[in-house]
């Protein structure tokens, strides 16, 4: 694909081969991920340049890498700068490689194919390094391997979708970073064929899909589907044609697992789902969430999640897929769930719930299905005892299990929680230790962050689950920007994402009483009830008395988002790639500052006694919404060079059960609620 992210910089190349002196000086290398062992022996005489040529006694064809495009075969070991070979009797995980630069040669010896890929990969950061700093390349050995085998992220698309080009440049994006796997949750971005009904008018087609799953299985990405039930369903129970398959008829949250109906629809979805990604190994069939009656059968809601799972799984086994299934409703029902995230629950009292509880479960373990992958979601606190004595019921059990980490959960315009990396890390250490499978990154699309400010969560996410704990957490943040913007921003006053994040907290539910953003359109009131009140004129000084901890706070937000900008500014001037990430960032920063920025304007308002200084500020207070105007279409214009930001014209929102952001409008406007009913209140007390 074009303009790919890590595209190397010809105005680099040109400023290495005018500094002909430098090429000697040995520079500063650093992989992502982690290589297991990597040696550096000095400089090399190969500058980036040289790489032009390459050699293979077997006639391999090349990994699909950018590299490659660069390189020319040649008939003669002697005249190549770089040999490649494949051995499958390499001591080592599949996906590995040997690397070897000495002093004129490059050498790749992959494990396989899929290790041949990520050893280009591997000599493309190199160049990269040494192109940046105008340096030759090292005199260098690497070993490397993976420590899981399936690394994947999820790509929730339920509320929007990406351009098809985006999608595209991710995969390679993925593929450099030596990610394998994706886990679609497409609810209806799907033209479903057999039910054509559920599709968004804006979905792609199970050609568009497949061709996309073609160009991820070149680069070693499987691509699977993951298609919701029992519950999460309203994206097809919203629709009146399948309202009598609902378990409660007022609710589209859940099929009815009684009635054979159900299972027609439902298959009918993964069908064509299977048929969208070819490549892919499973099936992610959800199941979480789940309260279902069965139409007050009599039937224990763990009884109606089994007979619905068995037939399910059942499915796509003679489907050839391997089933998925988030874990958390057997575990729900009888009643041991708790200690899986609560970090109360102690070790004593985690063994005395299941002491008391584990029978419920065991007294059914004979209905669970083995075919199927339980996956234990765990977010915020993967390594307490609860979470993995849960693990270990499965595993103890004869049931298959895989963990799932985040980097996105419900947090509102960008990820908290420094990425959440330190879970990251966690879950994907113990997975390691425990010789799991694999682990996913669920990016969860509820309250929609553009999915560019997840990136340093997923490079985080390559690196733990790849190499293991070799990276504190600091080291993976300067890391991060090293590999994704510059060689040169890997210093700490590049550092500002975190910076950010509590500005972001804060801006939530600035403008409003109590932490009510995502429930405001269903508030028919919410000018008067929702939102704070404005000053009056009248009584200077008592708003800002009785707002007083609030505009503490949006003073130190403020002055964080003033020092942020000029961070921002510093990085889009010395980043070689990825420029749209920070375009990206610079536009979270200028909403919140707006936001901010829109307090301390009232405050000042509030606060002068002077008439002329009242009245220029009561001018400042009238310009806000023309202002708010201007900052919503570059933000618009900003995000929208990737994102559609509207729904299609006859597109049914659903019943909302969790509140989602990210669905309480057709257009844009979800993302601004808060900003717009404030400032229709300025307008109608200051004037339009």
């Amino acid at each position: 694909m074009k303009n790919r992210f890590f595209a190397f910089s010809i105005i680099s190349l040109l400023l290495f081969n005018s500094c002909t002196e430098k090429e000697n000086k040995l520079g500063d290398f650093k992989l992502l991920p982690t290589p297991q062992e990597f040696t550096v022996n000095g400089a090399s005489e190969l500058a980036p340049s040289d790489v032009t040529s390459y050699y293979s006694e077997a006639g391999l064809a090349l990994p699909k890498t950018e590299l490659s495009e660069e390189l020319s075969a040649s008939e003669s070991q002697a005249d190549a700068t770089l040999e490649i070979s494949i051995s499958t009797d390499l001591d080592m995980n599949a996906g590995g490689y040997e690397l070897e630069i000495s002093k004129d040669k490059i050498r790749i010896t992959a494990k396989d194919e899929a290790g041949l890929l990520y050893g280009f990969e591997s000599l493309e950061q190199l160049m990269m390094d040494a192109s940046e700093q105008q340096v030759n390349l090292p005199v260098c050995s690497i070993t490397d391997y993976p420590l899981l085998a399936y690394r994947a992220i999820h790509l929730d698309i339920k509320h929007h979708r990406e351009t098809k080009d985006y999608y595209y440049n991710l995969i390679d994006k993925l593929a450099h970073y030596k990610i394998n796997g994706i886990i679609v949750e497409m609810e209806d971005k799907l033209k479903f064929e057999q039910q054509p009904v559920v599709a968004s008018a804006d979905a792609f087609t199970i050609e568009e899909w497949s061709k996309l799953s073609d160009y991820a299985k070149e680069r070693h990405i499987e691509i699977s589907p993951l298609i919701q039930g029992l519950g999460h369903a309203s994206f097809i129970l919203k629709h009146d044609e399948y309202k009598d398959l609902r378990d409660d008829s007022e609710s589209d949250w859940a099929f009815n697992p009684l009635d054979e109906k159900t299972y027609e629809v439902q298959f009918d979805l993964y069908e064509d789902a299977i048929k969208a990604t070819p490549h892919g190994k499973y099936l992610h069939i959800g199941g979480d969430e789940v309260h279902t009656n069965g139409r007050n059968s009599g039937k224990s809601a763990l009884e109606l999640q089994l007979i619905w799972l068995n037939k399910v799984t059942d499915f796509a086994e003679k489907h050839n897929r391997i089933p998925i299934f988030w874990d958390d409703m057997p575990l729900k029902n009888a009643g041991v769930y708790g200690p899986t995230h609560n970090t109360n629950f102690t070790v004593e009292k985690t063994d005395s719930l299941w002491a008391a509880n584990g029978q419920k479960l065991e007294d059914f373990l004979e209905q669970f299905p083995k075919n199927c992958i339980y996956m234990r979601w765990s977010y915020t606190n993967p390594e307490i005892y609860g979470n993995k004595k849960a693990m270990k019921w499965f595993t103890d059990n004869g049931l298959q299990v895989m963990g799932a980490t985040a980097g996105q959960t419900r947090w509102v315009l960008m990820p908290q929680n420094e990425s959440n990396i330190d879970p990251i890390k966690s879950f994907a250490v113990s997975s390691i230790k425990n010789n799991l499978n694999g682990l996913l990154l669920t990016l969860w699309d509820d309250d929609s962050p553009h999915f560019e400010l997840f990136n340093r969560g997923i490079l985080a996410f390559a690196e733990y689950t790849w190499s293991g704990d070799k990276l504190n957490k600091e080291a993976i943040k300067s890391l991060y920007r090293q590999r994704a913007f510059s060689n040169k921003m890997a210093d700490s006053s590049y550092a500002f994402i975190d910076d950010l994040e509590g500005p972001v907290a804060y801006w939530k539910n600035a403008l409003l009483k109590g932490n009510s953003r995502n429930y405001i359109s269903r508030n028919e009131e919410a000018k008067t009830k929702v939102v704070i009140d404005l000053p009056d004129a009248e009584a200077p000084g008592k708003w800002s008395e009785a707002h007083q901890e609030r505009l503490v706070k949006a003073k130190d937000a403020f002055a964080a988002t003033e020092k942020i900008a000029q961070q921002i500014e510093k990085a889009k001037a010395t980043a070689i790639r990825n420029q749209y990430t920070l375009e990206i960032y610079e536009q979270v920063n200028k909403l919140v500052q707006f936001t901010t920025g829109a307090l301390l304007t009232l405050e000042e308002y509030d606060m002068a006694t002077d008439l002329t200084t009242k009245e220029a500020l009561a001018k400042e207070v009238k310009e806000l919404p023309a202002k708010f105007k201007s900052l919503r279409a570059d933000l618009e214009t900003v995000y929208g060079k990737t994102r559609k930001l509207n729904k299609p014209d006859n597109y049914i929102l659903d019943q909302d059960h969790h509140v989602h952001l990210a669905n309480q409008s057709l257009n844009f406007d979800w993302q601004f609620y808060a900003e717009m009913l404030f400032l229709e209140k300025v307008s109608e007390a200051f004037g339009k």
